[in-house]
């Protein structure tokens, strides 16, 4: 009985690369510079400060009366922070400053009132 060695050498291949995934799943690489990693989590971090604002200002406006105002308040923004993305403590300060932002970028002053600048 004769064998194809292309068959047999295909197979092989796959079960050694199968054998190496099993060896190497699941190990965490290291990141290649610790300050770097760090700026990549304070980048994350900020854009999902921002984000979080963005989506406390919606919900504000959706929530408004018609005429009425929507109310933003930096609680707003950390209990998204917290519920979209797992920050389990956000300081006032870096709530507010986000809200600041999105407030200005979004023209807010006409229909929105908060208290990200006391």
């Amino acid at each position: 009985m004769r064998h194809d060695p292309g068959g047999l050498l295909s197979i092989a291949l796959g079960l050694a690369l199968v054998a190496a995934g099993f060896v190497w799943r699941g190990r965490v690489l290291r990141p290649l510079s610790v300050k770097r990693a760090q700026a990549a989590a304070t980048r994350e971090r900020s854009r999902n400060l921002l984000r979080s604002a963005d989506m406390a200002i919606a919900e504000a406006r959706r929530r408004a009366a018609h005429g009425e105002p929507a109310i933003v308040t930096v609680k707003d923004v950390t209990r998204v922070a917290c519920q979209r993305y797992g920050h389990l403590f956000v300081e006032r300060e870096e709530a507010a400053a986000a809200l600041r932002r999105r407030y200005e970028a979004a023209d807010c002053r006409v229909d929105c009132m908060t208290d990200a600048f006391d």
